[in-house]
């Protein structure tokens, strides 16, 4: 189980699933061949024949005063269009206690933005009903994410296999929810970035304590090899100009302020340092 410490902050992963290949519906630039050429990925990020690995991960954020989760991957039985991602049966919530962070004891969940692998587990199936998995905690949602969502929701053919429906709506109707903007303040040391494109509200999470600086990505970067090809859009991408902008935009300053990436979806090491390389950058681990 992985974990940084950021001043005061401490950021464990919890994770839920990891996978080698299988990923050129996120990015389907990222051939083989050209994975290869990027050399510094292997071993972490890709393996010798250059298939991408991923991971989907929840990262605990504990703060003096409050624990967050930020992002909270797939989550169990859920009917979703993607096979491999259908009805999981994962120890996620059992991984979650073991790492001393039992559900009931979460003060936040942070979204980064409301796509299907990012708020499973904002709910659980309890007989045949989806309930708040995090009954003590407050729900933050950008408000310009939740709204296009909802939207999106109403015009939705099957609701059964829609993650707002089953992993959103039941905590906004549960009273749970607070819609914030992209740049609030959610304690002390944790506040909110926007990082559009990927989506219309799309945020990042920036943890800044005793001097030290973090950044969890959300999806504005799905993996380290965007570093060397930031032009590299995914078919996901609401804004794929937007999120490239973004891209280019917060590389240039993450290699600059020396900041701790930690990836939501990139598998271990999962954090590392953004730094230049020539004209574009790679992920020191």
């Amino acid at each position: 189980m992985l974990s940084w410490q950021v001043g005061a902050v401490k950021v464990t992963r919890i994770l839920e699933l990891e996978a080698t290949g299988g990923t050129r519906f996120i990015l389907p630039q990222a051939s083989p061949e050209a994975i290869r050429e990027i050399g510094w990925l292997a071993p972490h990020f890709a393996d010798e024949n250059g298939k991408l690995r991923m991971s989907i991960h929840a990262l605990v954020v504990e703060t003096p005063t409050a624990r967050i989760v930020v992002d909270t991957c797939i989550g169990n039985d859920k009917p979703r269009n993607i096979p491999a991602w259908s009805h999981l049966q994962t120890g996620f919530l059992a991984d979650l206690a073991a790492a001393g962070y039992p559900r009931e004891s979460i003060d936040v969940v942070l979204c980064t933005h409301l796509h299907v692998d990012h708020v499973g587990w904002n709910t659980m199936l309890e007989g045949d009903r989806w309930v708040p998995t995090f009954p003590q905690a407050r729900y933050l949602l950008a408000r310009s994410e939740f709204e296009y969502w909802r939207a999106e929701e109403e015009v939705e053919a099957d609701l059964s296999r829609s993650p707002f429906h089953d992993s959103v709506r039941p905590v906004w109707e549960a009273g749970l929810v607070d819609l914030v903007e992209t740049t609030h303040q959610v304690c002390p040391e944790v506040s909110l970035e926007p990082t559009l494109g990927h989506t219309p509200g799309h945020v990042s999470v920036r943890i800044r304590s005793e001097g030290q600086d973090a950044l969890i990505t959300g999806d504005f970067i799905h993996h380290p090899c965007q570093l060397h090809h930031p032009d590299w859009a995914t078919p996901a991408d609401y804004d794929g100009e937007a999120s490239t902008e973004t891209r280019r935009r917060m590389f240039g300053a993450l290699a600059e302020s020396g900041t701790l990436v930690i990836g939501t979806h990139f598998t271990a090491p999962t954090a590392g340092h953004v730094v230049a390389d020539g004209s574009v950058w790679r992920l020191a681990v």
